[in-house]
């Protein structure tokens, strides 16, 4: 039955990992990075809340594309030619990125399409909302193609739990899953959050998780 409800979802191979669940929520982000090498740009963003999948996405993206993560805080100027040389990119995390670190980004936008590389950009906010100040940046990245992934929905969020619970080898009944999903926060990081300490509670207590110890978890928040 526990296994019924993931196999209900399309599910996707992660590059040796984890699948990747497909609901509403993650669709068009999972269709742009499919649809690589025919982006509709050299460069795309991913944009959701933390936990949402834009890694996940981003490392099925990088085995296909053999492109080279890097952080906000590595772009420099000086550095930008070299690193497009290395060829396909990801920057993960772009609302990190700091008020000099700006004219290194544009750089690096400007050089990706100049060199024929493809970069796809990761933010917990659309890259569109971002408060950056050079207007020539702004621009740009208003005009890359962007996919948000929202909040899991029924399914998916039940998906998600099923997957947690497996992952550790927690043996749970359909009613757990169904208690915690319409009672939980939206949320993938809450739910790898609560799935840890049913875990937790799990083994320090040696009792099987239940509808009521789901019911404690919950109402310790």
């Amino acid at each position: 039955m526990i296994r019924q409800l993931v196999l209900e979802l399309g599910h996707r191979p992660a590059s040796g990992r984890e699948d990747f669940l497909v609901a509403p929520p993650n669709e068009a982000a999972v269709a742009l990075i499919d649809s690589w090498p025919d982006w509709p740009d050299r460069i795309v963003a991913l944009s959701g809340p933390e936990g949402s999948g834009k890694t996940h996405l981003a490392e099925v993206w990088r085995a296909a594309s053999g492109a080279v993560t890097v952080t906000p805080a590595e772009l420099d100027t000086a550095g930008i030619p070299t690193l497009v040389a290395r060829g396909n990119l990801i920057l993960e995390d772009l609302a990190a990125l700091a008020a000099d670190g700006e004219r290194a980004l544009f750089h690096l936008v400007n050089l990706v399409r100049a060199e024929g590389a493809s970069l796809l950009i990761t933010s917990r906010v659309p890259v569109a909302r971002l408060p950056l100040t050079l207007p020539d940046l702004v621009s740009r990245l208003r005009a890359v193609p962007q996919a948000e992934l929202g909040p899991p929905d029924d399914a998916l969020l039940t998906g998600i739990l099923v997957k947690l619970f497996d992952d550790r080898q927690l043996r749970v009944t359909p009613q757990v899953v169904a208690y915690l999903a319409s009672r939980m926060e939206r949320s993938v990081a809450v739910a790898r959050d609560i799935v840890a300490r049913l875990d937790r509670a799990s083994l320090s207590g040696k009792r099987p998780v239940t509808v009521p110890l789901a019911a404690e978890i919950l109402g310790r928040d």
